[in-house]
């Protein structure tokens, strides 16, 4: 994310592992669930925050310990527990080294992928106030995602249709992935999405890659492009808030079908500008 120079982490808490799977099959890249305790009653968050990982590594200038956000991928619970639940979705990456070729282990995914039950680490936050579920129940909700950025939207799904009664808005999730083992929380590993298809208020469109050995092909631009004009019908509506996340590849694709689709570069941009105004446009872009 882009700010992390501007994000205290000075307000440290310790959480503990109680639960790691991997996502995805054996032959997709590695994404883990890792749910986490926090036992400290200061620490509240609420849907489309993140918290803050520190975890021991070189970085640059040679600072002991590597600091990464990571978006909560649930809602919070109902109940007054001290102790705090979390879930992180995370990907193994792996970094190629520009002079040499070579590929090393990204520091905090993967410290944070070898982690075992009963392992303690180090968070921080939670941070950000950029998506917000709006009051209204009567709010449409625009959700473009791909990757790991489907994260917040999961928790927007639990808050609304497991904690809130009553919504009446539409809701509609534009999710990107290079492939079907790919997709996450829609997989045979964890389908969280499937009890929300009987909603009569959501829907669901995924795009997969034409050619998955790319690795910035994800599908997205597929998806959105066979429901432009569902989106733009969508988007003019004065009640309907946006929020995309994901990598800024994931930004130009919605950016480039939304001006094909406009033919005007000038009506779009008004348009997002509107938006921003009144407080119904989020994007949460991963670095």
């Amino acid at each position: 994310m882009t700010y992390l120079r501007y994000l205290d982490s000075s307000k440290v808490h310790q959480a503990v592992v109680t639960e790691t799977h991997r996502m995805t099959p054996e032959d997709a890249p590695e994404v883990r669930s890792i749910s986490l305790t926090i036992d400290h009653p200061g620490f509240r968050f609420r849907e489309g925050q993140h918290v803050g990982v520190t975890v021991p590594g070189a970085f640059e200038l040679d600072h002991e310990n590597h600091f990464r956000l990571y978006s909560i991928a649930n809602s919070p619970a109902m109940n007054e527990s001290e102790s705090v639940e979390i879930e992180l979705c995370v990907r193994r990456c792996f970094i190629t080294d520009e002079v040499s070729g070579e590929e090393q282990p990204g520091v905090a995914s993967n410290y944070l992928c070898n982690l075992k039950v009963g392992d303690s680490i180090s968070i921080s936050g939670p941070y950000g106030s950029v998506f917000k579920i709006p009051d209204n129940p009567e709010s449409n909700l625009l959700m473009i995602g791909s990757g790991t950025g489907i994260a917040p939207f999961r928790a927007f799904m639990q808050h609304i249709y497991e904690r809130h009664s009553g919504w009446k808005g539409q809701l509609l999730l534009f999710y990107g992935a290079r492939s079907g083992a790919e997709t996450l929380y829609r997989n045979d590993q964890k389908n969280d999405f499937d009890k929300y298809y009987d909603q009569k208020t959501f829907r669901a469109f995924e795009g997969l890659s034409k050619q998955p050995s790319m690795p910035k092909e994800d599908g997205l631009d597929h998806v959105l492009s066979d429901h432009a004009a569902k989106i733009w019908e969508l988007i003019q509506q004065p009640n309907t808030h946006f929020y995309l996340a994901g990598m800024p590849q994931t930004r130009d694709n919605f950016e480039k079908v939304m001006l094909e689709l406009t033919g005007s570069d000038s009506s779009w941009r008004l348009l997002r500008e509107e938006m921003v105004e009144e407080n119904r446009w989020s994007e949460l872009i991963y670095r």
